[in-house]
């Protein structure tokens, strides 16, 4: 009877990270992973990445289901979603040490997924020097996840530089004020949502933004700002993941200012949910959502299944994200949202096909958004996810006066 290696055998439970489980559960899918990129940037290779990808998604899995980067500790159980999935896929350097940590399984299985089934090699297009170098490309590959500067990143769009580029040193201490103000912001905001309810969703344990006490128009006033809050809570820290990895980049690594484009061109002046979704906010995930949503259903049912198959596939990813937290999450809460801006986004084009702009394309934007936005938010404070941990917890001297402002406010919605 055929059984399987013990490398390649599912795990029954998670195990603490260690150096040793390092080595043998996240190892091996990485190095399963630069040999894919490696090969897709070749001739003829088809073949053997078609025998890789296998093992490297049997590899990844494991991987994703078998260690705990809580370390035991209930208050960072939201770590673990770094290793399974993860919306904060940036642009990193090949040598930086923090890139088994952010790589996660789950990109890893979909990007090698992609990579064997291409039938022609990759082409990087922009490149700082004329002379060709494989390895250096494979390097590229793995980390440029929007694709800047390959054949495979058509339709992508590049936001507007807002840092000098004069020099490096410029560009970096530039954008070192922007990581620390952002990195400052998430941390406030993070503390106004906990303050909200920190006994239900701004706990661990979890619970709803609804407030059933409230009367409806009170009740989804709070819950649209808090869902408000949190989206920028979620901007915050994306972009202080981004902005403080660019750093070292340039400056150590000597990388030039326009490996790093801007990845967000202030979402909050949409004027339409096409130029929010394709243009203002972060493109990380683009290939991907394509890749597995977009293409498919498009083939299926045109242009509306490529829209509507591209935010599923985003809904599904949100809730892989969500499971790693709260395992008896459920996926509607999620794919609902998601595939409703897909809908949206139909709507829209139905009704002013691609003149929708203005303020009143900025007030339906917003509307839309806030009103699933609820749901979304709702989805991921029912898991417990506002209740994790950051850096500014307990340092922030604002932390204290922001609890008794957002204190006071929800004592004045329920007088």
């Amino acid at each position: 009877m055929l059984s399987f290696p013990d490398g390649l055998r599912l795990p029954t439970a998670r195990v603490p990270l260690t150096t040793a489980t390092f080595v043998s559960g996240v190892l091996p899918p990485v190095v399963c992973g630069f040999a894919t990129a490696f090969l897709v940037l070749l001739s003829r290779t088809q073949p053997v990445r078609i025998v890789l990808w296998p093992i490297t998604a049997i590899l990844a899995f494991r991987a994703a289901t078998s260690l705990d980067v809580s370390m035991g500790q209930p208050k960072y159980n939201f770590l673990n979603t770094q290793l399974q999935v993860s919306s904060r896929r940036t642009r990193i350097n090949c040598y930086s040490v923090e890139l088994i940590l952010q790589q996660t399984m789950f990109f890893i299985a979909a990007r090698t997924l992609e990579w064997t089934l291409q039938t022609k090699p990759f082409i990087r297009m922009a490149r700082r020097s004329s002379k060709q170098n494989s390895v250096l490309d494979m390097f590229d590959l793995i980390f440029s996840v929007r694709g800047c500067g390959w054949d495979w990143s058509q339709g992508l769009y590049i936001p507007p530089e807002t840092h000098p580029t004069s020099s490096r040193l410029a560009f970096a201490a530039s954008t070192l004020v922007s990581g620390l103000k952002h990195l400052f912001l998430c941390g406030a905001i993070h503390s106004a949502v906990q303050s909200f309810s920190p006994e239900t969703f701004g706990s661990v344990d979890g619970g709803t933004i609804f407030d059933q006490s409230l009367p409806p128009h009170l009740r989804y006033l709070r819950s649209s700002i808090i869902a408000t809050l949190c989206a920028f809570c979620i901007y915050s820290g994306l972009q202080t993941c981004y902005e403080l990895t660019v750093i070292p980049c340039v400056l150590l690594l000597r990388q030039h200012p326009d490996q790093w484009p801007p990845s967000f061109d202030s979402p909050w002046r949409s004027t339409s949910l096409r130029d929010f979704w394709s243009r203002r906010w972060h493109q990380w995930l683009r290939r991907l959502f394509i890749f597995f949503g977009g293409r498919p259903l498009s083939l299926l049912f045109g242009r509306v299944g490529g829209v509507i198959g591209a935010f599923l596939v985003s809904g599904f990813f949100h809730h892989l994200a969500l499971s790693a937290i709260a395992p008896s999450s459920e996926m509607w809460r999620m794919v609902l949202p998601f595939g409703m801006m897909g809908v949206g986004m139909i709507i829209e084009r139905a009704v002013a096909g691609n003149q929708t702009g203005g303020w009143m394309g900025w007030i339906w934007t917003m509307c839309w958004m806030v009103l699933w936005g609820n749901v979304m938010v709702d989805g991921w404070a029912r898991a417990g996810m506002f209740g994790g941990s950051t850096i500014l917890d307990s340092t922030m001297p604002l932390r204290q006066p922001i609890e008794r402002l957002v204190r006071t406010f929800d004592e004045y919605l329920h007088a």
